[in-house]
């Protein structure tokens, strides 16, 4: 089999470098959606709920556009098609989105439309984002693939940082923070618009940038023979064939994933409640008499812009984190640590009513954060061969999609338990349970099976 040519760091670094923008996208959907519903008059027990959509579309669309760009070849080469049709749709859902509650609708059209809009950005966000992670199993070789997903690593946390910092700045520069009862703020509008500008220039600049390898090529670099490319096979089979790094990273990427699904719902509520001291009104749901936030107040909407502070400071220890995690010669090591020190962000949040010392928290469990982005496909795409790269990738977001899936389902439920009548949600309850999520997954490296 045909050695594939290391690559300068610049051509590492375009290869990953729309990323950047695809995971501004991300960013505001992952730091705003449980602002944006809760602002539309959801309750917080059913807030999980909405956040089903997302990786249920994502487990759907990412092995399809596996399967097909295994099979695609076009001028413009294999997987850049299908990520910049991606960022097409998810730029057009990021200037409808959040104006869910600006068109005049009832407030369950708006929910519906905020919904239908939700579904279709996660959709063409993990459309656009995928072909990234393929491109380096496509195009580096084993040696160098940890330094690619580590820059790709670094270029996602600093795209996160990004879209987690522009509520705040607009803010800050006198765009109002506030709205009549079922809007959103305009400094939340105009975060996705700027959002979907640099989205659609840094996936450009990908396009222009790399040149995938031609067929003929990519089967000498990868062992297919003409043979192979004849083969029948579906999913089914493929998943009978995996590697044991398949499903033992896949073990781990479901407590983990659970936890951030919980972290994204939730982390509003617990600031806004444990830090800004936010009010609380009473309401009736289905019959119930229930004690919420008040969404309307200056504190809740200022948690929620503190929230994408402490989702940028994440970001930053990722970031930092990610540097530091090629230099581990023991992957597995970095891995479970990583896990440990992002358990420990997340339940030393119960504890913590000040502001800037949760930047501690935050600092921890980007370091988590860094390990989940770059370390299992490292881990997977060395233990691949063959022509169906694209396709195990697809089905390796079910790792990511399912977790996130049972999490949305069950953390109504969940929440429910800790909650008192006639108190309001304690939702940083949920945050600690994130925290014993990621310990518990950081004991399963362990069985993890590396290539060797």
């Amino acid at each position: 089999m045909k050695q594939i040519p290391d690559k300068s760091f610049w051509q590492l670094w375009n290869l990953s470098f729309g990323f950047f923008g695809v995971q501004i996208a991300y960013a505001l959907q992952s730091a705003n959606i449980s602002r944006i519903f809760s602002t539309l008059g959801a309750d917080p027990h059913n807030l999980s709920y909405f956040w089903i959509l997302p990786p249920l579309a994502g487990i759907i669309v990412q092995p399809i556009i596996g399967v097909l760009s295994d099979r695609t070849w076009t001028r413009f080469g294999r997987r850049i098609p299908y990520l910049f049709i991606g960022a097409l749709i998810a730029v057009a859902v990021m200037c409808l989105l959040p104006n869910a509650g600006s068109f005049g609708m009832t407030v369950g059209a708006a929910m519906v439309f905020g919904l239908i809009s939700l579904m279709f950005l996660d959709t063409s966000i993990n459309m656009a984002m995928q072909p990234f992670k393929m491109m380096v199993g496509d195009m580096v070789n084993e040696k160098q693939k940890g330094l690619a997903y580590s820059i790709q690593s670094f270029l996602c946390n600093a795209g996160s940082l990004v879209g987690y910092l522009f509520p705040f700045i607009f803010a800050y520069l006198g765009i109002k923070n506030t709205a009549a009862k079922g809007v959103i703020p305009d400094s939340v509008i105009y975060s996705f618009y700027i959002g979907a500008l640099i989205l659609i220039l840094c996936v450009i600049y990908t396009s222009m940038k790399v040149k995938e390898y031609p067929p003929a090529e990519y089967a000498e670099y990868h062992g297919i023979k003409e043979e192979d490319k004849k083969e029948k096979t579906n999913i089914f089979k493929l998943l009978a064939k995996a590697p044991k790094a398949f499903w033992t990273v896949g073990l781990v990427q479901f407590f983990c994933w659970a936890a951030f699904m919980f972290m994204w719902t939730y982390t509003n509520g617990s600031i806004a409640l444990n830090v800004f001291d936010a009010p609380t009104v009473e309401t009736v749901v289905k019959g119930v008499q229930r004690v919420i936030i008040d969404t309307q107040s200056n504190q809740y909407q200022d948690a929620a812009n503190w929230v994408g502070i402490l989702f940028a400071v994440q970001a930053i220890g990722s970031v930092l984190w990610a540097v530091m995690i090629p230099l581990f010669k023991n992957r597995k090591l970095i891995y479970a640590l990583s896990l440990v020190l992002g358990g420990i962000g997340f339940i030393s949040i119960f504890f913590i009513h000040d502001k800037y010392i949760l930047f501690l928290s935050f600092l921890l469990i980007g370091c988590a954060w860094a390990a989940m982005l770059a370390l299992p496909f490292t881990i997977l795409t060395n233990a691949l061969t063959g022509g169906h790269m694209g396709t195990y990738l697809g089905l390796f977001n079910g790792t990511i999609c399912i977790p996130q899936i049972v999490a949305a389902a069950l953390g109504g439920s969940i929440l429910a338990l800790f909650t008192k009548p006639g108190f309001v949600s304690p939702e940083v309850n949920m945050l600690v349970l994130a925290g014993v999520l990621l310990i518990i997954g950081a004991a399963c490296v362990g069985v993890i099976k590396e290539k060797a």
